[in-house]
Formats: structure tokens, C-alpha cells, sequence
């Protein structure tokens, strides 16, 4: 009789029935939005304040030449002294005191402006103040050289390099970025899920083991089969709980956006406009780029590989943590075999970010795509940047592969190890459990 279907439906059914599975279902999507939304909140509220600068200008070339702002006012004190300016602006709790005094030379102002506040200042407002003081002091330089501003303003070419692939197809120089959050994102939940359900395969079968019910089960049920059962059933459940966390935090992000009015997209305003300040173009041509980018993007085989290398992945990791729960009896014995399964995670996240982005296809993006432990990392980030389909399905060959003969060493640690108690095992005992 095959006992796989059953072992798989008694491990998702003891899963979701578990209070805690429950609590946690419904608590962690509320968590999740409830700091989401803070964070919107406290964005808006950063954006709706008004700062205030006080300018003490003993130049006279700034006079009436800061402008207000969304987020800026400036005003301008006249006929005090720099001590009573600071005092002044000390007690009436404004932003800060952007002092600029009196100099024989234009070379002399660069470093001779201080700026007075009670912290440290915001880099963006210190970067708009220096822009303005900046742009003023061109204007003065050129006309002490005898050169009419404007003209140079008129004549000044911005330069927007068009991106093209040999075949035809337009990119844009958002492009490496778009793609690697693509795939960042596919990595990183995988790292994610490995770690959550792959710790949860880990503690039922200790529980299991602790409790003895295992001897009764590992009499009727082959070791391999209660292996995969408790990996199938475990795995089922997490996707289960993925589904509801995404549909819950649906409907809270629209009830709470509705209801008490906080855009969660707040949060990303600043960086947006610092994106479009940066690259020195309007928000509409950046839209546009973004679009080009996500039509450019190989949806259908990103979703298709990201489903294969998010099972294989998971299924390789899942049988060494339900390997690593048969060998101890309990969790502290667990974290000498730990390190070897989280490392090559973590290196496969770090070559990822800092080596796909660079180099897509280089020697080192390449080969540990290939590698089982990192290939489901490595290669989700590879994908949006166009991987040959022969190099996707060798990666996968090679990941299943090694997954099936990774369940044939987890399970004969497994048979051995779910029925040794009170002795912490060490790498020379697992090596001699392999030859049992």
C-alpha cells in the first residue's frame, strides 16, 4: 500500500490545524500592513512638514533670491548680528540658520557658509540649499569673466543616449535595475520560505522523535516515504499560508487605504523623487522607461523557471533540515549543523546583488547558477537579464538531480537517526549512518 498520499495529508492537516500555524496566519498579515502603514503614515506626515530657514546673508548677493518650496520657507533676517541671529533662531524653534557673511572674492564663499541647526541636517534639504547657493554663484562668475549666463543656459546640450540591442530591441538605463528587483524579489522569497518551513520541517520531526511516536510510525512506513511525506505535506501548508497572507494583505492595504486615508505608496515618494532628481530627467520620461523595461521583461519564463528552481530549491534544502531534525533530539543541538545549509543561501543572496547586477553573465554569475545549493538564487536573478533556455533547464537538471540523491542520504540518516536518543552525533557519526 502506498502510505505517501496519507503521511502527506496528515502532515498539512496537523500543520494547519496547529493553533499557533493559525494564530500566525491571520497576526502576521495584520503586523505586516499595520507597519506598512505606519511607516505610509509617518511618510506623509514628514512630507506635509514645513521647514523653516532663517538666512543671515552679510554678502548681499543672495537678497530676496531663495525661493519657498513644498517643504521649505526661507526667511531672511537683516540687521542682526550672527550671535543674535543664532539665538534667535534657537528659540523660535526654526529648522536652521544658514549663515553667509561677508567676503572680497566669489573663491572665498565655498568656504566660508556654515549652516546652524539643532541636529544634523536632512541631506536633501542641505543638497537644495547648496544647489541654490551653487547655481547663483556660476551666474556671478560668469559675468565677472564677461560672459552672459544665458547664453551659456541656451547653448548648454543635454545628451540622452538611446539603448539598443543588436536585434532591434530598445532598453533604457533603468533597465539592470528593473531586472535585478525582479529577480531579488524571486530570490529572496525563496531565502525566505527555505528558512521559515525548511526550521518547521526541522522542529516536527524532533517533535516527533522526542515523543515516540516516530518508533510507531517507522514500523509500518518506509523511512524514505515519511521523509517525503512530512517534506510534500509541510511544503503544502506553507504555500496555504503564503496564499492567505497575500489575500489578507490585499484587502487590509485597500480597507485601510479607504478607510482611514494612507497611501502605503507614501513611503517610496521620497525615493522616487530623488530618483527622478538624480538622473536629471521629469518623472514622466522615467514612467516611460519603466514601462519599456517591464515590456522588455521575460514574464512567462521568469514565472515558469521561478515556479521550478522555488520547488527544487526548496525540496533540496527541506530533506537537509528534516535530515538534520533525525539526527539531535533537540534544537540546540541543531545549530552545529546549521551553518553549512545557511551559507550557501547567504553567499548565493550576496553573489546575487553584488555580482549579477555587474556581470549577468560572467564566469562567476554563471557558475554558481549551475551549483544546486545556489542555482534557485542566482539563477531567478539571472533570468531578467536573458539566460539561454538550455542553461535554465541544465541548471534545473542539475538541481533536481541533486535533490533526489540528497533524499537518498537524508533518508538514510533519517531511518537511523529518528531512533538514536540522548547522544548529540557528530559529522563522523552521519558519515558512518550513510554506510548502515
Amino acid at each position: 500500500m502506498n502510505h505517501l498520499p496519507l503521511i502527506i495529508k496528515r502532515e498539512y492537516l496537523n500543520k494547519v490545524r496547529n493553533k499557533s500555524f493559525i494564530i500566525m496566519t491571520f497576526l502576521s498579515p495584520i503586523i505586516m500592513v499595520g507597519i506598512i502603514s505606519l511607516v505610509s503614515y509617518l511618510s506623509q506626515l514628514n512630507n506635509d512638514t514645513v521647514n523653516t530657514i532663517n538666512i543671515l546673508d552679510e554678502s548681499g548677493l543672495f537678497t530676496n533670491h531663495f525661493e519657498d518650496t513644498k517643504g521649505l520657507k526661507y526667511k531672511e533676517l537683516t540687521s542682526v548680528s550672527l550671535d543674535n541671529a543664532k539665538k534667535l533662531t534657537e528659540e523660535s524653534e526654526v529648522y536652521g540658520l544658514l549663515y553667509i557673511p561677508k567676503i572680497n572674492t566669489i573663491e572665498e564663499l565655498s568656504e566660508s557658509i556654515t549652516f546652524y541647526s539643532e541636529d544634523s541636517p536632512s541631506i536633501t534639504i542641505m543638497r537644495d540649499v547648496e544647489n541654490i547657493i551653487e547655481d547663483k554663484v556660476n551666474v556671478i562668475k560668469l559675468e565677472e569673466a564677461g560672459i552672459d549666463a544665458k547664453i551659456i543656459e541656451e547653448l548648454r546640450i543635454n545628451i540622452d543616449t538611446k539603448l539598443e540591442t543588436f536585434e532591434g530591441k530598445k532598453t533604457s538605463k533603468l533597465g539592470s535595475g528593473l531586472k535585478l528587483a525582479f529577480g531579488g524579489a524571486a530570490g529572496y522569497l525563496l531565502f525566505m520560505f527555505i528558512i521559515i518551513y525548511g526550521n518547521m520541517i526541522m522542529r516536527s520531526v524532533i517533535e516527533e522523535k522526542t515523543s515516540r511516536i516516530i518508533e510507531v510510525i517507522i514500523s509500518s512506513v518506509k523511512p524514505i516515504k515519511l521523509l517525503l511525506g512530512k517534506i510534500f505535506g509541510t511544503t503544502l501548508a506553507g504555500i496555504t499560508q503564503f496564499a492567505v497572507w497575500i489575500v489578507l494583505m490585499l484587502v487590509l492595504s485597500t480597507a485601510i487605504s479607504s478607510i482611514f486615508g494612507i497611501d502605503t505608496s507614501a513611503a517610496q515618494s521620497q525615493q522616487q523623487e530623488l530618483l527622478v532628481q538624480n538622473s536629471g530627467t521629469d518623472s514622466q520620461h522615467i514612467i516611460s522607461e519603466i514601462f519599456l523595461e517591464l515590456n522588455n521583461l521575460p514574464i512567462t519564463n521568469l514565472v515558469v523557471m521561478f515556479v521550478f528552481f522555488f520547488i527544487g530549491g526548496y525540496l533540496l534544502y527541506a530533506s537537509l533540515y528534516a535530515a538534520i531534525g533525525a539526527a539531535v533530539d533537540n534544537e540546540t543541538d541543531t545549530q552545529q549543523f546549521m551553518l553549512p545549509i545557511i551559507m550557501p543561501l547567504i553567499l548565493g543572496m550576496y553573489v546575487g546583488f553584488f555580482t549579477v547586477i555587474e556581470n549577468p553573465h560572467g564566469t562567476v554569475s554563471q557558475v554558481f547558477s549551475y551549483i544546486p545549493l545556489t542555482s534557485p538564487v542566482v539563477m531567478l536573478m539571472r533570468i531578467p537579464f536573458g539566460v539561454p533556455l538550455w542553461q535554465q533547464i541544465l541548471s534545473l537538471v542539475i538541481l533536481f538531480t541533486t535533490f533526489m540523491a540528497t533524499v537518498w542520504f537524508a533518508a538514510k540518516i533519517y531511518r537511523v537517526g529518528i531512533l538514536m536518543y540522548g547522544k548529540k552525533p557528530s559529522y563522523r557519526e552521519l558519515i558512518k549512518w550513510l554506510k548502515y
